[in-house]
């Protein structure tokens, strides 16, 4: 088994260090500056030197990337962990340096892409995936509505949840369906209802498994 994890970590992290050959390829055809991040609206709000973009940035990802894997081995929980989760997890780095690192060099060429587009699909499946599995992962302290009283009582970590993976599931629809409208407001109404829905849920069932204890 460690073996498997140290491959995965080992392969995930030259995944993201792959968009530097692009950037090696294209180098001298770059901007002095390129866009490193862009608004709401898809346009860059933020510029460095493309000596950044190209070999720093996917450098940074490959650090985090070994960093999420360290703590998600390092769990003592690891094993309630949903296989497919636990995938998903271990990947969305890799995969965002794979997509956004060429965007940003693309971007930079002059080229029409529609990161806006790309960047909601890419939120909508991920909660689509999420919200599908949260149901079937059990408690762990880093994957899933880690709250005080998920994490001290099976019974409400299990039915926050299911709630949580209903929430997940109708926003994820909601955001595919945005990236085509281009209504930033969806969308942030889907990341504020998706957070905060659950917490709420977990919380008010909570008081309601304290206020039953008290009464016994």
């Amino acid at each position: 088994m460690k073996n498997k994890v140290n491959a995965q970590a080992a392969l995930s992290t030259l995944v993201c260090l792959l968009p530097i050959l692009l950037g090696l390829v294209v180098y001298d055809k770059l901007p002095a500056q390129v866009p490193i991040h862009f608004d709401i609206n898809g346009v860059a709000d933020n510029f460095a030197p493309k000596a950044i973009a190209c070999f720093l940035l996917p450098a940074g990802l490959a650090i985090g990337n070994l960093l999420v894997h360290f703590i998600m081995s390092a769990d003592p929980k690891k094993a309630n962990v949903n296989n497919v989760i636990r995938t998903v997890g271990l990947w969305a780095i890799p995969v965002s340096s794979l997509i956004f690192v060429p965007i940003t060099i693309f971007k930079s060429m002059g080229y029409g892409v529609p990161v806006t587009t790309i960047a909601s699909l890419l939120v909508g499946l991920l909660f689509l995936i999420i919200g599908n599995y949260m149901p079937k992962s059990r408690q762990s302290y880093t994957v899933g509505i880690r709250l005080p009283w998920t994490l001290d009582n099976a019974e409400n970590w299990n039915k926050t949840h299911r709630f949580s993976g209903f929430v997940w599931v109708l926003g994820g629809l909601a955001v595919i369906v945005n990236a085509f409208i281009g209504n930033v407001y969806i969308m942030l109404a889907v990341i504020v209802l998706a957070t905060v829905l659950p917490i709420v849920y977990s919380y008010l069932l909570y008081r309601k498994q304290t206020y039953n204890k008290d009464e016994e």
